[in-house]
């Protein structure tokens, strides 16, 4: 499912224009990343929770070359799925 797939969705769904289901769609998206741009997690109660983790520097090896490189420390998203979605899924 697509960007545009998921906006035709909530539209369908909540009975909106497609132009009123992309700025409900884009709201949502944009709090979440606002959120964890905060550094703070975002809990959504049987779907899942969003949040932040920190990934330390370290030394990789390019396969091609086998020359060692460096890889700075990052923050990267992590989504970790709630119970309600993993039942859903998995039936």
């Amino acid at each position: 499912m697509t960007k545009v797939d998921l906006i035709a969705k909530v539209a369908a769904e909540a009975d909106l224009t497609k132009k009123d289901a992309e700025k409900a769609v884009a709201a949502v998206l944009g709090g979440i990343t606002e959120a964890l741009k905060a550094g703070d997690k975002v809990a959504l109660v049987g779907f899942g929770t969003f949040e932040t983790t920190k990934r330390s520097a370290r030394v990789c090896r390019n396969p091609r070359t086998g020359e060692s490189i460096k890889v700075p420390a990052t923050v990267a998203p992590v989504f970790k799925a709630g119970k309600g979605l993993k039942d859903a899924v998995a039936k």
